[in-house]
């Protein structure tokens, strides 16, 4: 292995030359009477200096002498003017003399030793992968036998583009008797002549990254230093298994599903009607270890910072984004996608992370909240932060700070869009992460919510969290990081705001249920569904939620938005059979209005059905209706609701998402009804059936199937399939496919990786969205008779 040489001979000298090292005594008699055969042993030593000083002006010849080493020193002083004489050479010390490393040997197998103690085993990558807080095994080996006695050697690491030994960056390893927990250190636990094997430990709070090492060693006659090889870069990550570092998870089942686990489940639809998509994660798939620490380096943020799990997720999650920092993903919501790729069509990370490292940090062209979700899952759970993705059904979006989600309605009770800016989704999709939170009094700790999706600013920057789900279920939205915002989108209560004549608002009614349904996220070691809504808010209606509201509403711009209760013997419900209609039906809802009192009651009824996007923006109303229903004391009327195929075949976008909104007064009391039911249109599956025999290394196909569940032409009808360790993300472009008609296609491809796999496919055309499908494909290990 190339070294420089460091003579540590004659230091009081002062040398003119940036690469010599100073002398500290005066040359003796003998040494300064060369012999005239030293001569040709004097030149080549020169010129091995000049050529490592300015290599253009003194270029290597076939006869010069070849070393892997550069050596420094001083010879004389210079009597008259008072400085050294500089003379480039080794005097009488032998290059053998001094001790090198010859090589460094860093057990990178995936198989090996460290890699399977450290939980790195997975990752489709040669590079010498561990974790943080814990042990890791080294060889060495130098150019003669160790003596601990006069030599001495420690390891150097460095990160970052200016590291500092002040900030963490780089890191003086010494060898030491005995290794103490939380301390960079390293000690001889082997020695077989000139090899000697290392044990390094780590702190469990040192910054993650790539690091550079090198080795430097000491003896009698000098010190060298060996050379940096990018080979044997150490990639350090965050350690869920080690119980100092802050994303300590102690339950071995839920470390295996929310940070080895490489697929996973996306929820969407609505609170009635919940689907979900599998979505290949990719966290270990080749390449993803380096385009996460290119998104880590992406952000400019300084590495020193990198140790703090908090401090990674905020800047991950600013940089999953891209409105204020060239980030991983640009967000669409228009509907037009032909400048990229539709949401819809991704199944994964891999493809987009691979694509903004490719294109040196360009935003992938287009994303919506599952895939900001889904990628921010990627790269946390690469880098070691326990994460998980979460959905939350009727989010709320509060754009004001209010900690509430405002209607305002005009004299006729019609919407004021220009000032209804809160809007509730159908569905958002975050992320949820393990940390302790030792930055916020104790009992926060634990799973954190964070958002990657570009909705508002944390800090001036376009991020959310790490929000505590502790305080979030407390309404204490005075505990950083963005807990009113998080707070707002699963607990708030909607009100409705009635213009007067002069101009201001009357608050006239509010529903306190409507918001933060069906909190989901895959189950751990399963693929069913598990509701979290209980960590994130108590049961609707009970006093400590209530609690919780009231508490939270104080820190807001509303706080006295809360009026005493009215009287209410007129309730309205709207409900939806089974799993709701499907995309080229009609739609179906039933309407129930409910009189408690003992008198009879007529309602004003206005309903107004809309395309909506799934984010609770409005795209257009596609009905409108007004009529008056008389119900009897004690009735409950039931209204049949309906809207046909041709009312909204031209006005629907991503999700197929419509919103029924109801709104009414009582005659008699002047009691206001209000409330929105969001459904969306179901889309059929893609099937799809493996053909042949499933092992590494043998083609084999599948087939997909498809009907077409719409009265019209499908147009320009793309698929894509992709799945780990089965094959690479691929597009095939269709065709049309006519009215109902159905189709199958045959997909020809070779496994890479044995054990269970996943394929994935999707259909994305115009008339068309969110058709997808999934299949389990094991893989028989290759044969030993195999090529």
């Amino acid at each position: 292995m190339p070294v420089e040489i460091r003579s540590i001979r004659r230091r009081s000298a002062v040398g003119r030359f940036p690469s010599v090292t100073l002398g500290f005594e005066e040359d003796t008699e003998e040494e300064k009477e060369q012999p005239e055969e030293n001569n040709v042993q004097t030149d080549n030593a020169c010129k091995r200096w000049l050529r490592k000083v300015c290599p253009c002006c003194c270029p290597r010849t076939k006869d010069d002498d070849v070393t892997d080493t550069v050596v420094t020193g001083i010879d004389e002083l210079d009597k008259e003017d008072g400085m050294d004489e500089v003379k480039p050479g080794t005097d009488d010390i032998e290059l053998d003399e001094f001790l090198t490393v010859q090589s460094i040997d860093l057990t990178k197998s995936k198989s090996g030793a460290d890699r399977m103690q450290h939980h790195t085993h997975l990752y489709q990558s040669e590079n010498f992968i561990v974790r943080r807080g814990q042990t890791f095994q080294m060889w060495i080996t130098l150019s003669r036998p160790f003596d601990p006695s006069t030599d001495k050697l420690h390891l150097e690491l460095k990160t970052g583009p200016l590291p500092s030994m002040s900030k963490g960056t780089h890191v003086i390893i010494p060898l030491v008797e005995g290794l103490e927990d939380g301390h960079w250190e390293a000690a001889v636990v082997e020695q077989a002549d000139k090899r000697m094997k290392l044990s390094v430990n780590s702190p469990p709070t040192a910054a993650i990254g790539r690091y550079q090492l090198t080795v430097e060693t000491t003896c009698p006659n000098g010190q060298a230093m060996s050379t940096h090889d990018p080979a044997n870069d150490i990639y350090m990550l965050l350690n869920p298994w080690c119980e100092d570092d802050k994303v300590f998870m102690d339950s071995e089942e839920e470390r295996q599903e929310y940070v080895l686990n490489d697929v996973g489940l996306i929820y969407y639809g609505t609170e009635k009607q919940i689907g979900m998509r599998t979505w290949n994660y990719g966290q270990f798939n080749d390449g993803m270890l380096a385009a996460c620490l290119f998104v880590l380096e992406k952000s400019g943020t300084p590495p020193s910072g990198w140790g703090d799990p908090v401090n990674v997720v905020r800047i991950i999650s600013a940089m999953i984004n891209s409105p204020d920092d060239l980030g991983v993903v640009e967000g669409n919501w228009s509907g037009n996608y032909s400048a990229g790729t539709s949401p819809t069509t991704w199944s994964g990370s891999v493809e987009i992370l691979k694509e903004y490292h490719k294109n040196s940090g360009a935003p992938v062209k287009y994303g919506q909240c599952w895939v900001f979700a889904g990628i921010f899952t990627t790269v946390l759970r690469c880098l070691g932060v326990p994460s998980r993705t979460v959905t939350n059904f009727s989010s709320a979006h509060d754009t004001d700070v209010s900690l509430t989600t405002d209607v305002y309605l005009d004299e006729n009770l019609d919407s004021i869009e220009h000032l209804n800016a809160d809007s509730v989704w159908n569905f958002h999709v975050w992320n949820d992460c393990w940390m302790a939170r030792p930055d916020l009094p104790p009992g926060y700790g634990g799973w954190q919510a964070v958002d990657a999706t570009p909705q508002e600013t944390s800090q001036g920057t376009f991020r959310c969290g790490p929000a505590s789900l502790t305080a979030v279920r407390n309404g204490q939205v005075y505990l950083k990081h963005d807990c009113p915002f998080v707070f707002a989108e699963v607990n708030s209560d909607k009100i409705y705001w009635q213009r007067n004549i002069d101009g201001t608002f009357s608050q006239i009614y509010s529903e306190k249920k409507t918001v933060g349904h069906n909190i989901s996220t895959k189950a751990v070691g399963s693929e069913e569904r598990s509701d979290i809504t209980h960590l994130y808010k108590h049961p609707e209606g009970t006093e400590e939620e209530r609690i919780a509201v009231e508490t939270a509403c104080r820190y807001g711009t509303k706080a006295e938005a809360y009026s005493s209760p009215t009287a209410e013997d007129v309730s309205i419900e709207v409900t939806m059979d089974g799993e709701g209609p499907k995309m080229g039906g009609d739609a179906d809802l039933t309407i129930m209005l409910q009189n408690n009192s003992a008198e009879q009651r007529t309602i004003i009824l206005h309903s107004q059905a809309a395309v909506m996007y799934y984010t609770g923006v409005h795209k257009a109303m596609i009905r409108k209706d007004v009529t008056d229903i008389d119900v009897l004391p004690n009735e409950v009327k039931v209204l049949e609701w309906s809207l046909e195929y041709t009312d909204y075949k031209n006005q629907l976008i991503d999700q197929a998402a419509l919103m029924l909104t109801l709104s009414g007064r009582v005659k008699e009391t002047q009691q206001v009804l209000a409330t929105q039911f969001s459904f969306r249109l179901r889309t059929p599956n893609l099937t799809i059936t493996p053909v042949g025999k499933a092992a590494v290394g043998q083609r084999m196909a599948v087939t997909i199937s498809f009907t077409n569940p719409l009265p019209q032409v499908l147009k320009a009808v793309i698929f894509h399939f992709e799945g780990l360790g089965l094959l690479t993300a691929r597009k095939i472009t269709y065709g049309d496919i006519g009215s109902h008609a159905s189709v199958s296609l045959t997909e020809h491809f070779v496994p890479t990786l044995p054990g269970p796999r996943k394929l994935l496919a999707s259909l994305d055309c115009k008339q068309l969205t969110q058709v997808h499908g999934v299949t389990d494909i094991t893989v028989e290990g290759e044969s030993n008779g195999a090529s």
